[in-house]
């Protein structure tokens, strides 16, 4: 494993990012902007390391293993072990956000409060601080207090609600939304935050909820409540009003089939060989296949005829270039996708004795400052001593003085 991480190039060389996060959310945030260029420290308490470091499935070699979760989500980090429950640790934190640009951290509201180490703290020493605070309900309102985790956000923001077939149980997201939202919504706020404080000078704090992020991602559920007073309900994988626009079964799997536009539909009339269909009165409109019974009794059976028959190779080689058909993959099938090299979604960090893990890439492509994703992540406190060296001026004396003071693992 690497020991040291040199700044990487990329359009956010020069930031220096302090990551107090754990687990998901706000590892991701800060590991996105590692990937895009800054210098991200990653800061773990001494007596409770992030949690997600003993998260599967691992990199092994004898008795020795690594997270390839934790490696994943912290790439491209420096590791610095403080315990902020000392005075001598909270020192170091402030020393730190005097030279930082932005700080992320996803506690429970009022914990860094309660530390003497919030925004308004921490903002008097470095004003142009950005300062994202990431949490289950936000920083403000009559919730903001309460435990959250990904289902949490999933539940109270709707969308479970939504989720999973008519007449059955809701059925959660299968991937962590809740958290993979409030990662995202962050890191556009760090960024036009960043933007203003360099033009202003000023920081400010970034205060984003997953459970606001979570109703933000409900599409047309709330305008159709608040129009109509129509709740939402689960539709299995069928779109609430747009047809054909599902999930299809073929020979060998199931296909993604959604050519619902007059010129998409023709243009699958001709393809699979029935052109007649195109001038069909009952179905020649898009707004006459959008009928629910009208796309049950012709649309629908149609389409599988279509389908039924070919693999999921031959239907996207067939039809895959010219409408919205898309084979449903497994998550090997994408990974070994040539199209997904082509696309650098794929890369590969070495870690010596343990192996190479191979992690997603980094989805955005920046013309002239390309990301690198391709780098490992800390061990624990690993940059504990040239963090603190580089970034604060402490010299080897102090780092010791701050050891022996239980503040620095």
């Amino acid at each position: 494993m690497n020991h040291t991480l040199p700044a990487a190039p990329g359009a956010l060389t020069g930031v220096t990012v302090l990551d107090l996060s754990r687990v998901l959310a706000g590892p991701y945030a800060a590991q996105m902007l590692a990937d895009l260029g800054a210098t991200v420290v990653k800061i773990e308490n001494p007596r409770d390391p992030d949690v997600s470091r003993g998260f599967p499935p691992y990199l092994t070699d004898g008795d020795e293993e690594f997270s390839a979760y934790y490696a994943q989500y912290n790439r491209g980090k420096l590791g610095l072990g403080i315990d902020l429950a000392t005075p001598e640790g909270k020192d170091v934190l402030r020393d730190l956000v005097a030279r930082a640009d932005v700080l992320v951290e996803n506690f429970r509201p009022g914990t860094m409060e309660k530390l003497g180490l919030g925004f308004e703290s921490l903002h008097e020493i470095n004003p142009r601080l950005v300062y994202a605070a990431i949490s289950g309900y936000g920083q403000t309102g009559s919730r903001s207090r309460r435990p959250a985790f990904d289902n949490t956000a999933q539940a109270a923001g709707g969308m479970w609600s939504m989720n999973g077939y008519p007449g059955l149980p809701p059925v959660r997201v299968g991937v962590t939304i809740g958290d993979l939202s409030a990662t995202l919504f962050a890191v556009v706020g760090v960024l036009a935050a960043l933007r203003h404080a360099e033009a202003t000078g000023e920081g400010q704090l970034v205060d984003v909820a997953q459970v606001d992020s979570i109703l933000a991602l409900t599409e047309t559920a709330v305008v159709d409540y608040t129009v109509t007073g129509k709740v939402a309900q689960p539709a299995g994988n069928e779109h609430a009003w747009v047809r054909p626009y599902e999930l299809f079964d073929c020979a060998d799997g199931q296909v993604f089939f959604g050519a619902y536009t007059d010129k998409l539909w023709n243009a699958s009339c001709e393809l699979f060989g029935t052109p007649e269909l195109v001038d069909d009165p009952e179905i020649d409109t898009m707004r006459k296949r959008f009928d629910a019974d009208t796309y049950e009794r012709r649309v629908k059976p149609i389409v599988a005829g279509w389908l039924k028959d070919h693999t999921k190779a031959e239907l996207e080689a067939l039809a895959g270039d010219v409408v919205p058909l898309t084979a449903v993959k497994t998550v090997g099938e994408v990974v070994d996708d040539p199209g997904t090299a082509e696309r650098d979604m794929i890369v590969s960090a070495d870690y010596g004795p343990l192996g190479t893990l191979r992690m997603f890439g980094q989805p955005i492509k920046l013309s002239a400052t390309p990301a690198t994703p391709a780098r490992t992540a800390n061990r624990f406190a690993e940059h504990t001593d040239s963090v603190l060296a580089d970034l604060v001026g402490y010299d080897a004396a102090r780092i010791a003085e701050l050891r022996a003071a239980g503040a620095l693992s």
